[in-house]
């Protein structure tokens, strides 16, 4: 087949027998095209495929044009986080629960992926967040997120005491169970049920989302993503360990003190779509909205 992805990369969810399917029949079939795959080692393990290349997450960044992502938007977080840094392009095959990012159908993948191979489909960038724990002066720990950065303690309903600083100037001190910062992407997940507004993913925006604030007039607010946020950790509290979660799975550590940094990552992940994907369907399908009246 001619397409412009000449190498493809599998990735999966671990020990989950449809995905695990799901992986065969799409290998077979890329197979049968003519089009050279690559597995990921820890799933590819469990298909027992014969002559078939197992590569680590690092090593399919550095190979391959495409990667198709089975499983929920979990595992494609997890993929993007890395694949990021690679210009690899990304495509879900949904086999999770709400899928937001993850477009393809287990059951009807042919069609539309043969039609996206041949270039017909719609691609955007989704940008990442890079958060940072700063000590006395020190980066202490790093990481990305596709989703969002969170700061909460480590034990739940637990009130921690900081303040929020956006390119370098006060905004307010806040008495709260955490803050969730968060990408467009992100805007659908977790900072929606924590009350968060619904940000289209055309939009070079954050937002900020006070988990569970002690005072009523604390609501979220939406920023330029080119923004600077830097939240201080008082050093009066009482909890001695907090975290800052990345997309729920990489958990850095937090001491009263420290400085917490959350930037826009360099780094973009290019997501492809089947031509004719529109996101207001996607809102409809997953938070069951209402149709069209008349």
């Amino acid at each position: 087949m001619d397409t412009e992805f000449k190498t493809i990369a599998l990735i999966g969810k671990p020990d989950h027998e449809g995905a695990n399917q799901t992986l065969v029949a799409l290998y077979k079939h890329l197979i049968d095209l003519g089009v050279n795959v690559v597995i990921e080692r820890r799933v590819g393990e469990q298909l027992k495929l014969d002559d078939v290349e197992l590569l680590e997450m690092v090593e399919l960044g550095e190979r391959a044009d495409l990667a198709i992502v089975v499983g929920g938007d979990g595992n494609m977080l997890g993929a993007a986080r890395v694949l990021a840094r690679f210009d690899v392009a990304v495509v879900g095959v949904n086999r999770g629960n709400l899928g937001f990012l993850t477009d393809l159908s287990p059951d009807r993948f042919e069609e539309p992926l043969e039609r996206l191979l041949a270039g017909d489909y719609q691609a955007e960038n989704r940008f990442l967040l890079e958060a940072q724990v700063h000590r006395h002066g020190q980066l202490k720990a790093s990481n990305t997120a596709m989703n969002e950065a969170v700061l909460h303690p480590g034990k739940i309903a637990h009130m921690i005491e900081f303040e929020v600083y956006i390119n370098g100037h006060f905004m307010y001190s806040q008495r709260a169970d955490g803050m969730i910062v968060a990408t467009p992407t992100g805007s659908t997940a977790y900072s929606l049920s924590a009350g968060g507004p619904i940000v289209t993913p055309n939009l070079n925006a954050m937002t900020l989302v006070p988990m569970f604030p002690h005072t009523l007039s604390c609501r979220p607010i939406v920023l330029d993503a080119d923004s600077n946020i830097k939240m201080v950790i008082s050093p009066n509290n009482k909890t001695g360990q907090m975290l800052v979660s990345c997309d729920g799975h990489v958990s850095l550590a937090v001491q009263p003190g420290d400085e917490i940094h959350i930037n826009k990552s360099p780094h973009k992940l290019k997501l492809l779509h089947p031509r004719g994907h529109n996101y207001f369907e996607v809102l409809r399908s997953k938070l069951g909205w209402g149709s069209k009246l008349f």
